[in-house]
């Protein structure tokens, strides 16, 4: 049986710009190759920096480009986070809560609705306990949810950040998918960058394997990052960033993320569609992204994600339970993400009609009853 996943946040090949990105690459090589193929600053490929920086409206000095955005907020983590607070998103993207762990941080996890982050919990854990050394969000099409924060959030969020001095680092690689609805302004937008730092990839629009990741910090805390990215690894690779740096110069984004978001939206409309008509009725509940690459699925109280995935995956289906996305034992018990941005629209719906035979009324009753045992 063909297993069919729905647990990675990877682009179907189709979305990835082979062609193009082999000519960019050459181009890069043709015309900078001395610089590329040895070591660099740092801080990264200074044309793409000096790109970035134009294009958010910042000084250069204050862009540090990274081998993919992760890593990114593994540096100022590195930076900043050992042995201190740490807000995230509850739910929120599994690697980062491993980084903080692995620090030693002390991670709080600020409850999340359908609309995002709470900010009534938020102020209440910002007023008790230490001062936290950042908050991390993702705020539009969030990773797992696929839940966008809403503009009289983001504005309250920004006012909250400047009231408690509180540095918030928005995580937006997901920003420029968007395939129905109106655009929200980034945290990084309505601040003005001066309590919010910035992180993105090229990782969801151009390609993962590029590894091009970049901050936008404040510029004390670019030097520090810069300082812990010299003694990690020299300097980032230069050659996919160079790359990238091609691939933008030639006016080739727009027309890629035209592709991601149509085959995107195509495969968003096959899950959801094959959910609406195998599980209507059942008592599970989803949502319906706006664009991002997951969505949220919630079992009926005593459900349990981590039953479901170990039979789902015997039946070769494969999903991550909540659970991994929750900094303490217990949360998510009764949630899953489902990544569409891979498998095909068919392959989508035959998931679902799997998944739909584990989750009538008599098998949830046996799957509740062997979590039990």
């Amino acid at each position: 049986m063909e297993t069919i996943s729905l647990a990675r946040g990877v682009p179907s090949p189709e979305c990835v710009p082979a062609e193009e990105l082999a000519d960019c690459a050459r181009s890069a090589l043709r015309d900078d190759g001395a610089a590329i193929l040895s070591y660099g600053g740092s801080g990264g490929y200074a044309p793409l920096r000096r790109h970035l920086a134009k294009q958010h409206g910042v000084a250069e000095k204050r862009v540090v480009l990274t081998n993919g955005s992760l890593q990114g907020f593994a540096l100022v983590a590195q930076v900043l986070a050992a042995g201190e607070r740490v807000l995230v998103e509850a739910p929120t993207y599994d690697r980062p809560l491993r980084i903080l762990g692995s620090l030693g941080a002390e991670v709080c996890a600020v409850h999340c609705d359908e609309g995002g982050l709470d900010l009534e919990a938020l102020e209440l854990e910002l007023r008790r306990g230490r001062r936290p050394a950042f908050l991390y969000v993702i705020p539009t099409f969030q990773n797992p949810t696929g839940r966008t924060l809403s503009f009289v959030r983001r504005r309250r969020l920004v006012q909250l950040a400047a009231e408690y001095d509180l540095l918030v680092l928005e995580d937006d690689p997901y920003g420029e998918i968007r395939f129905e609805g109106e655009p929200v302004p980034s945290l990084f937008e309505l601040d003005g960058g001066g309590r919010v730092a910035y992180s993105s990839s090229f990782s969801k629009t151009v390609a993962p394997g590029l590894r091009v990741g970049y901050l936008i910090l404040p510029e004390r805390l670019a030097r520090s990052v810069e300082l812990a990215a010299s003694s990690t690894y020299i300097s980032p690779v230069l050659l996919s960033q160079a790359t990238v740096h091609a691939f933008l110069r030639r006016g080739l984004l727009e027309r890629n993320l035209e592709l991601v978001r149509s085959l995107l939206q195509a495969r968003r409309d096959a899950l959801v569609d094959a959910l609406d008509r195998e599980l209507a009725g059942s008592g599970i509940r989803w949502n319906r992204p706006e664009g991002g690459y997951f969505l949220w699925l919630d079992l009926p109280d005593g459900g349990n994600a981590r039953a479901l995935l170990h039979s789902a995956e015997q039946r070769g289906v494969s999903f991550i339970a909540g659970p991994d996305f929750y900094p303490w034992a217990g949360g998510g018990r009764s949630s899953a993400r489902l990544a569409y941005s891979y498998a095909s629209p068919a392959q989508l719906a035959e998931a679902v009609r799997r998944l739909a035979g584990l989750l009538a009324p008599a098998a949830s009753v046996e799957l509740r009853e062997q979590h039990a045992a």
